[in-house]
């Protein structure tokens, strides 16, 4: 199928509508916010909000990392 797709100037995953995904997992989360639990930051995307505010108001890396 490949073959007659890519003859006829497509990809499978054209003709078919699915990308080859990542086998990689989601990051674990890192960081926390210290007064609300539920948001979380792995460290790995651009630095979320409230972690550049906490690091603003005088907490350090140490105090919002996750102990694991």
């Amino acid at each position: 199928m490949e073959y007659l797709a890519r003859d006829l100037g497509y990809s499978l995953a054209e003709l078919v509508g699915t990308e080859m995904k990542s086998s990689r997992a989601p990051a674990a989360a890192s960081y926390r916010h210290p007064e609300n639990p539920s948001l979380t930051w792995s460290g790995r995307s651009r630095k979320q909000q409230w972690f550049v505010e906490a690091l603003a108001a005088g907490k350090t890396t140490g105090d919002l990392t996750i102990n694991q």
